[in-house]
């Protein structure tokens, strides 16, 4: 192999494209206006998106990006079983069936 396949610089970039089906495509949630919010500004999308969550102790950067690393959220601290039950009990939903 060349040493421009090996490189970590070519694995760095993506511009294949995957279209789902039509089936898929009209029992999707995501709506052309959610497309066009995250496009404008990538990083406030991600954090509004974030915000939906419960955080005990909320990020002070949304993204540190060093390529190839990237850490989300940092010095955030997040509990997933908060986030994945506990907080729907509360709500009061926690007579439904938790997939």
């Amino acid at each position: 192999m060349s040493q421009e396949k090996d490189s970590l610089e070519n694995l760095l970039s993506e511009e294949r494209t995957f279209a789902p089906s039509s089936e898929f495509s009209a029992a999707a949630n995501g709506k052309a206006s959610l497309y066009t919010e995250a496009e404008s500004d990538r990083l406030a999308f991600w954090a509004k998106q974030a915000e939906e969550l419960t955080w005990d102790k909320k990020w002070n950067q949304i993204l540190d990006w060093q390529p190839p690393f990237a850490q989300w959220f940092v010095g955030g601290k997040i509990n997933a079983t908060v986030n994945a039950l506990d907080r729907h009990v509360e709500a009061g939903r926690g007579d439904r069936v938790a997939f």
